[in-house]
């Protein structure tokens, strides 16, 4: 159990201290009342005892003072974050709002305190945070970059900290566990995120030292014998360097180049890096340390290109210079002069061989490049001609004044937007975190996930909330794929999905169903022919599917198993083919076999005189072949008339039938009056089109009418949604007309139904 919070003697003279010190570095960006503000805040939290300290024993108000002076000091935040560091202990605990922040100190400090809570809540996902994806999560996540300054300054300064305390967790029985885990933990996110992060920022002295202070306590062993050996060796190691350098200075004086030499031992981190690496022993690795030659460059009156251009002529200059001196090693080579690195980072670096044949590390850049090294995204803005309003000859004399104007925060918003605005970052339930490209579709996670899994999603639920699978994905969302069984992919799809992945893996399932569906509508057309004892002859069946109007066989296939097309129609239209009477052409694909009627000769004569009767259709007529038309599926109480076919028999069509008009321009002496006889005493199938709005319950309040009324029976349903719509069919056996009209009039009145046709 932690601690109540009371201030110890030490922490008080510290915390005093730090308070007076940040006051006078940030005083001149300070608003009228922030102090007051402050105060009550501070007092508020003590006097309520609701602050504990952590678990290892540090209280968390000194070390809000102890973070606030590190972004000052080593990064160049002001007022903005300082406060928002200060006043964090108190929004975490609950004792402050953030909307509280805003009325008090103002948008910027409540948006950042808003900030670091939306990165906390990332953690409660459970995610691998170690993995690159994270760190760019984090990145592209944060609605201000002085959030993830202040991240990684918090543990830099959590880092120092548990060394100080690290007597404490030992104990008289040995290490305190529960101490020693959290340790371990804390150490080891600041190497695998918060170093990284650190470094992709260009805050490289800060890289370092996370990296250093977690190796102490992961690698405790090696960390100390690395110590003790630079300590050993530094005498003749700081000897070394000045019989190296001192050639160097002469000649780069003679040449006119101002500048100024840094000798710089590698971190014990980097040591250890190349020792694991090329499994050899300390004294093996032969560039402990690095010169760093900083050349000053005036560039008064000049402009950023002209300026930029001088600076690599001297840089590469003073190159040829001290290759001229030492044999380089060409392959150790780096060039991020011609091309900087992502975070803005310029340097030239090469191996060269010294005195007594040792190889030493030489970077070579300009004070412009250095300070961008040193202080990182804040210095490699201020460099790309980032200008406020006002203020413009400070902005050129220290980069921290740039980080409290709106425009300095635009220009470190813009370097996150120039590396993350094409990505989105997003889990899975599990924690598991992917990227994708900004406008990523829940259809595309789901291919991402697994074929199968795409094939059959339906939607998902994005933190929480059900959502279809065209929704768009954006950083941080907990993305959960819901599926059914009965999903199949579509065409539509195609333009859903975004990523390549998911559009090959859709094309390559669409295609999967095409040729099942391909081999299912062949068997079937085999089947019925069998069943009329005919062969089907492949030769014959490709000049009827090109006749029809199709380019690919496949689309007829398709067509024949969607039932588009009928089968009876097709054999129909075969046999007339195969007969040869009559061409079939690509005008005739919409009528049924029944509508393709052939030349005169080909009309029995003995069912010439019905032309001048009237057809009574009746279930017990005899000695006529009469059957009803499925283009237009009449029923009892239709207005109708009857069509000659080539085998004797009559197709019944509606007077409104799409191919009437064709059928009495073309034929229209093969049409008959027609009429029903007496009261209908069969049922007969009709289909209709119901469009409306895809709510929870309306399928079933349609389904319900149809089911309370006896004499109706539905024999099939097909429902699609689609954009909040849902369209479907609807085959119903039903007695007459009258019928028909009253349970359309009856479906049109459920809600969210927009049309219902007959079709």
């Amino acid at each position: 159990m932690t601690d109540r919070l009371e201030f110890t003697t030490e922490e008080k003279e510290e915390t005093l201290a730090l308070y007076q010190k940040i006051r006078e570095e940030i005083a001149s960006s300070l608003h009228e009342g922030d102090e007051e503000h402050m105060r009550r805040n501070m007092l508020q939290a003590l006097e309520t005892k609701q602050l504990q300290r952590n678990v290892f024993g540090l209280n968390p108000i000194l070390l809000s003072f102890q973070t606030a002076q590190l972004v000052v000091d080593e990064i160049g935040l002001k007022r903005d974050s300082v406060l928002a560091v200060l006043l964090r202990p108190s929004v975490e605990e609950g004792l402050l709002t953030v909307d509280e922040v805003r009325e008090q100190f103002g948008e910027s400090v409540a948006r950042i305190l808003h900030g670091l809570q939306r990165i906390q809540e990332l953690y409660q996902k459970n995610p691998v945070i170690e993995s690159e994806n994270f760190r760019n999560l984090l990145l592209s996540f944060a609605e201000d970059m002085r959030v993830i300054l202040i991240m990684i300054a918090d543990r830099v300064n959590l880092m120092r900290q548990i060394r100080d305390v690290g007597t404490s967790l030992v104990n008289s029985e040995g290490v305190n566990s529960e101490k020693e885990s959290h340790r371990r933990e804390v150490s080891q996110e600041a190497a695998y995120l918060y170093a990284p992060l650190a470094h992709k920022l260009g805050l490289y002295k800060l890289k370092s030292e996370l990296e250093d202070l977690s190796l102490k306590y992961l690698e405790h062993d090696a960390y100390y014998h690395i110590k003790e050996k630079l300590s050993e060796t530094k005498k003749n190691r700081d000897a070394y360097i000045d019989r190296f350098i001192g050639p160097i200075s002469e000649r780069l004086t003679e040449a006119g180049i101002k500048f100024h030499i840094k000798g710089r031992t590698k971190s014990i981190h980097s040591i250890w890096q190349k020792m694991k690496k090329q499994k050899c022993p300390f004294e093996g690795v032969y560039d402990l340390f690095a010169i760093r030659i900083i050349i000053e460059v005036r560039g008064e009156g000049l402009e950023v290109r002209e300026l930029q251009h001088r600076e690599k002529m001297q840089c590469w200059q003073a190159f040829a210079l001290i290759t001229s001196m030492y044999q380089p090693n060409p392959k150790r080579l780096r060039d991020w002069l011609s091309v900087p690195k992502s975070n803005g980072y310029e340097s030239l670096h090469i191996t060269v061989l010294g005195p007594e044949q040792k190889w030493v590390e030489v970077q070579i850049r300009t004070e412009r490049m250095d300070e961008i090294a040193e202080r990182g995204v804040a210095a490699h803005w201020r460099y790309k001609g980032v200008k406020s309003e006002s203020g413009l000859d400070d902005w050129l004399t220290g980069i921290r004044s740039m980080l409290e104007t709106s425009d300095g925060l635009e220009a470190m918003d813009q370097f996150k937007m120039d590396l993350y605005e094409d990505e989105v970052f997003v889990f899975t339930p599990k924690g598991d975190l992917f990227k994708f490209p900004k406008g990523a579709t829940v259809l595309d996670f789901a291919y991402h996930i697994h074929s199968k899994i795409g094939s059959a999603c339906t939607g998902a639920r994005i933190n929480g909330k059900v959502v279809t699978l065209r929704q768009e994905l954006q950083s941080g969302d907990q993305v959960e794929i819901m599926t059914s069984s009965n999903q199949k992919p579509k065409q539509d799809w195609l333009n859903i999905a975004k990523t390549s992945r998911a559009k090959s893996k859709i094309r390559l399932a669409l295609k999967e169903t095409q040729v099942k569906e391909g081999l299912f509508a062949k068997e079937t057309l085999e089947r019925k022919f069998k069943n009329r004892k005919l062969e089907m002859d492949d030769s014959v069946m490709q000049v009827l599917i090109r006749k029809l109007g199709f380019k690919e066989v496949s689309d007829f296939y398709r067509q024949v198993a969607n039932g588009e097309l009928d089968v009876n129609t097709i054999i129909e239209k075969y046999v007339e083919l195969q007969q040869g009477d009559q061409p079939v052409t690509g005008n005739n694909v919409a009528q049924t076999a029944a509508d393709f009627v052939l030349d005169d000769s080909k009309l029995p004569t003995s069912n010439a005189k019905l032309a001048d009767d009237v057809l009574v259709i009746d279930r017990n007529l005899k000695g006529i072949d009469y059957q009803l038309a499925r283009c237009c599926q009449p029923i009892y109480g239709d207005k109708v008339f009857g069509f000659v076919t080539i085998n004797g028999g009559i197709k019944i069509h509606r007077e409104d039938c799409p191919n009437a008009p064709e059928l009495r321009k073309r034929f229209g002496y093969r049409i008959v009056k027609a009429k029903w006889s007496g009261k209908g005493s069969s049922q007969y199938a009709i289909t209709l089109r119901i469009i409306g709005n895809d709510d929870i319950g309306i399928v079933n309040n349609l389904t319900n009418i149809i089911s309370r009324d006896e004499k109706l029976i539905l024999r099939s349903i097909n429902i699609d949604s689609h954009d909040g719509l849902f369209s479907g069919n609807l085959t119903i056996m039903i007695d007459d007309n009258t019928r028909l009209e009253t349970l359309i009039k009856k479906l049109r009145t459920v809600k969210g139904v927009k049309q219902v046709e007959r079709i």
